[in-house]
């Protein structure tokens, strides 16, 4: 059995959610993701279940995207 974690890393969080590290930090900054927590002295993580809410909270897209977007296509 595995159990979902109840943290995820900064780059885990982010590829969680499919975006940049750059990109979550930014949102982060902004108060528009989540903000981590402080787990250690020296490490943060972020709640899955708030990463799971911040998600679930998107607004559907009206569009398709570009052909051109995204990698490795």
């Amino acid at each position: 059995m595995k159990l979902k974690p109840a943290f995820l890393d900064r780059s885990a969080a982010a590829e969680y959610v499919s975006l940049g590290l750059a990109t979550m930090e930014g949102l982060v900054q902004k108060g528009k993701f989540p903000a981590p927590f402080q787990l250690t002295e020296k490490r943060v993580g972020w709640l899955v279940t708030e990463i799971d809410e911040w998600a679930a909270s998107r607004p559907r897209s009206v569009s398709l995207p570009p052909a051109n977007c995204g990698r490795n296509q």
